[in-house]
């Protein structure tokens, strides 16, 4: 009975994938299971998994850098990612990050580390979006790997400009000064959490003051990251 009225409730009001926007059926959820197994994994011993493995090689506290998926323009990680930032479907970064720490977990790559750490939004920015898309993949991975979260450790002291369309330097100057740290790090080795990576400027900038705070490791992990 209860599986004929989820169907019966499916046909009144179909839920769709946030992928693919296909109808889900049965069980499936957010993310149908097509898309689950067929979205664009970085691959391990890829060639771009080891550029992204490069990416903060003169930080000589980043013990690995890795990225979940492949984004490309108009494809369904940049869909996923935007509905997850600007549709207000937090449930998509919390699959996400749950499926990121599963696959984590699968490969043998789950970091050792104390605490996650997300990079925070400007209150303002909070407030209009009405969550911090990094809490909610930061939720996600903790959810599936049991390593604690805080969206509280780091702190964004003032409004910057979207880094979308800046260069590196124009990105580093954008976020230069704009952190701060609200506990005392001493000794912790830290996941920090984010939805894509492009230059790193924003994760380098976090890292900075986070070492200052008494952080002596980093793992660096993002969702995802475009390939240039």
């Amino acid at each position: 009975m209860t599986s004929l009225w989820f169907d019966f409730v499916d046909l009144i009001f179909p839920r769709c994938c946030e992928a693919c926007d296909k109808g889900l059926v049965g069980n499936e959820d957010i993310i149908c299971t097509s898309c689950r197994i067929g979205l664009p994994r970085v691959e391990q011993d890829s060639v771009f998994s080891e550029m992204i493995g490069q990416k903060f090689v003169n930080v000589h506290e980043v013990a690995s850098t890795h990225s979940f998926l492949l984004f490309t323009k108009k494809g369904k990680v940049q869909k996923l990612l935007h509905a997850l930032k600007y549709r207000g479907k937090s449930e998509v970064g919390i699959l996400l990050g749950f499926m990121f720490g599963q696959e984590m977990m699968e490969n043998g790559n789950l970091p050792d580390a104390d605490l996650i750490v997300t990079v925070p939004l400007h209150k303002k920015k909070m407030k209009i979006r009405g969550y911090n898309q990094s809490d909610k993949l930061a939720e996600g991975f903790s959810n599936a790997t049991n390593i604690p979260w805080s969206g509280n450790v780091l702190e964004r002291t003032r409004f910057t400009e979207t880094q979308t369309g800046k260069t590196r330097n124009e990105r580093w100057e954008n976020v230069k000064g704009v952190f701060r740290v609200s506990e005392n790090m001493e000794g912790k080795t830290v996941i920090i959490i984010d939805d894509i990576l492009t230059t790193g400027a924003t994760l380098e900038a976090c890292m900075e003051v986070l070492t200052e705070a008494g952080c002596k490791q980093f793992y660096i992990l993002t969702i995802a990251s475009a390939q240039h």
